[in-house]
């Protein structure tokens, strides 16, 4: 029998070796049939044009394809429906312990990813048409609702989830509010999918998320879920080795809907379903997801109320470079504030157990 250190750590290496062998394929189409945006330019949550940042980011933003997310959830699907395939087909005790896709820990969050991922990519495929915007932002947010809906109501329905943790505080009964909760929840990570807009800057702040979620889960004894947390990350170091400045493709939407939509179960799972506090580390953890939703926020906010803007441009990442910032320092102190982040969040959540 593998120990549970290598049941976890083998998904991640495979993972991460997928990725960078199926990146020069994808590469290959993605440049053959012109993946990216043909027209520069962004609009504003309010609906005006983003004018510091197309200034900043008028070249760039058709540099490079899209849909360079399809190597972090392709890489993830091959790993866990491989394992699964080869431990039926040949039966072997080292592959069935390696097999980590259970109905009682990973099936929901793997749906998620797979879920997000095909919904980001129709968005990314409409995006890159001449002319293309993409899905309406009332549209994709329905698909987010309707998908959370579905995820909530299964912690609550089937899962009988009907309370969260509190840090050392014991457990708050919330009933039938958890499934709210949740769709709250997978909005402001899906919100928070706006950190894509440096390169290299949402692939090193979700594997730090990830990884954190996948040490949360593995002292809980959810050896699974913290075997896909694991594969999730190997897939993202995969798609990061491609995406440093300057990088070779955008995550897009088909990454961040699959990565948001799945950390929001995994957040749930490693609550009390799993004995742990995952919701309420999730604003630690994810300090810069929530900071780049709050900026949003706060700008929009002050824009209708105030009639003046606080950040140059929002989200807090384009603030920077619009105060002249060079975007690797920005993706820099990112990673550097999101590593110091997880382990706070890792620290707080082992505390609590």
């Amino acid at each position: 029998m593998l120990s549970p250190t290598v049941q976890v750590l083998a998904p991640a290496t495979a993972a991460f070796a997928i990725g960078i062998c199926i990146t020069p394929i994808l590469t290959h189409y993605l440049y053959s049939y012109r993946a990216w945006k043909k027209t520069p330019g962004k609009q504003a949550l309010d609906g005006a044009p983003a004018d510091v940042f197309n200034r900043l980011h008028e070249k760039t933003e058709t540099r490079a394809p899209r849909m360079g997310g399809i190597v972090i959830w392709a890489s993830v699907f091959i790993t866990t429906v491989g394992c699964a395939i080869l431990a039926k087909l040949l039966g072997w005790p080292t592959l069935q312990d390696l097999d980590f896709l259970t109905r009682s820990e990973t099936w929901l969050p793997f749906a998620a990813l797979m879920a997000g991922a095909g919904f980001g990519l129709a968005d990314d495929l409409l995006v890159i048409r001449p002319g293309g915007r993409g899905l309406p932002l009332r549209v994709r947010l329905a698909v987010v609702l309707a998908l959370s809906s579905f995820a909530g109501g299964w912690f609550w329905a089937k899962l009988d989830v009907h309370a969260i943790s509190l840090p050392f505080h014991g457990h708050l009964e919330v009933g039938w509010f958890i499934v709210p909760i949740f769709i709250i929840v997978s909005l402001a990570l899906y919100a928070s999918g706006v950190i894509d807009g440096i390169d290299g800057l949402s692939g090193g702040v979700f594997a730090s998320v990830f990884a954190s979620y996948t040490i949360i889960a593995f002292t809980e004894q959810q050896l699974d879920l913290a075997a896909f947390c694991a594969a999730v990350v190997g897939g993202l170091l995969a798609f990061l080795w491609f995406n440093v400045p300057p990088a070779r493709f955008y995550m897009s939407d088909t990454g961040t809907m699959a990565l948001t939509l799945s950390l929001s179960v995994v957040v749930f799972m490693t609550d009390t379903l799993g004995g742990g506090v995952g919701i309420a580390v999730l604003p630690v953890i994810g300090g810069l997801l929530m900071v780049t939703v709050l900026s949003d926020v706060i700008q929009m906010i002050s824009k209708r109320v105030f009639k003046k803007k606080i950040l140059h441009i929002a989200p807090l990442h384009h603030h920077f470079e619009a105060i002249g910032w060079p975007g690797p320092k920005v993706v820099m102190r990112y990673w550097v504030l999101s590593i110091v982040l997880a382990f706070a969040g890792v620290i707080v959540a082992l505390s609590a157990l």
